[in-house]
């Protein structure tokens, strides 16, 4: 299972999107995304923003890997 981190890295790239574009959205550093794309998880109401900047449901992607992992 990738992290949460990766998921959104991957997207972000996917949309052709810069880390500092992205940093700008969510009102922070270039180095807090940095450290974002590392983290095996994150609070409920930061993965709300970023799925609501990227316009993507990472929660529909975290409940897959759960579903995957539990043989549902």
């Amino acid at each position: 299972m990738e992290s949460i981190g990766e998921l959104i890295r991957k997207e972000l790239m996917a949309q052709e999107r810069t880390v500092s574009w992205f940093a700008r959205k969510l009102s922070c550093d270039r180095s807090n995304i940095y450290r974002l794309f590392d983290k095996h998880s994150i609070d409920t109401s930061l993965l709300y923003r970023i799925s609501q900047v990227l316009q993507r449901n990472f929660f529909e992607d975290l409940s897959e890997n759960f579903k995957k992992s539990q043989g549902v």
